[in-house]
């Protein structure tokens, strides 16, 4: 099997785990740095963004380190979808589909619901609920807790920081009842 073939497959948690694990102390060993993703909006905004306000008034450059790793992040991630997509369907639980058929969900595009996501929804209601106004709710959460999944769920709980622990418990609560309450209810109401 070649390296090609290797990296087309998914890797088992074992391994993609602890490469994603040993990040945290790989960036805090090599340069004192806290992994996580959101703080790069908020030096991106700072970079561009021409407006008095305190919020964006800081020097982001001592933090160019972080939008050079979303660059790698955003880079790899093409790379990998275009070049070392897995040719396989991807197998859906039959309950689960069919719990999404219930709500009207039937095509898909790898876990991507085309009623949501295609091109023709993103620019009707449901695609301003789902997208839009669930993007603010993200930015929105993100900031209220300081930071995103990646940096509390990873960095914060590798570093034993107590903020972080509450922070993560609550995305996970925040993610079921979201699952089992909001999403059938928002369902029902838009498709």
């Amino acid at each position: 099997m070649d390296v090609i073939e290797v990296l087309r497959e998914p890797w088992p948690w074992y391994v993609a785990g602890p490469l994603i694990g040993l990040t945290v102390p790989a960036l805090l060993l090599l340069g004192n740095k806290s992994f996580g993703i959101s703080s790069s909006l908020r030096h991106i905004c700072a970079a561009v963004i021409p407006a008095n306000i305190s919020f964006f008034k800081y020097d982001w450059k001592k933090g160019i380190w972080n939008l050079f790793f979303v660059a790698g992040i955003t880079i790899g991630g093409f790379i990998a979808s275009f070049y070392l997509a897995n040719p396989d369907k991807i197998v859906i639980a039959d309950a689960t589909q069919q719990t999404l058929s219930g709500y009207g969900l039937t095509s898909f595009s790898g876990l991507m619901p085309m009623e949501i996501f295609g091109t023709s929804s993103i620019l009707s209601l449901k695609g301003l609920i789902f997208l839009v106004f669930g993007g603010f709710l993200v930015g929105f959460g993100t900031r209220y807790a300081g930071g995103c999944t990646s940096g509390h769920a990873i960095t914060g709980l590798a570093t034993l920081q107590w903020p972080s622990l509450v922070a993560t418990v609550s995305f996970f609560i925040g993610g079921l009842v979201c699952t089992h309450l909001l999403l059938p209810f928002l369902f029902t109401l838009v498709l």
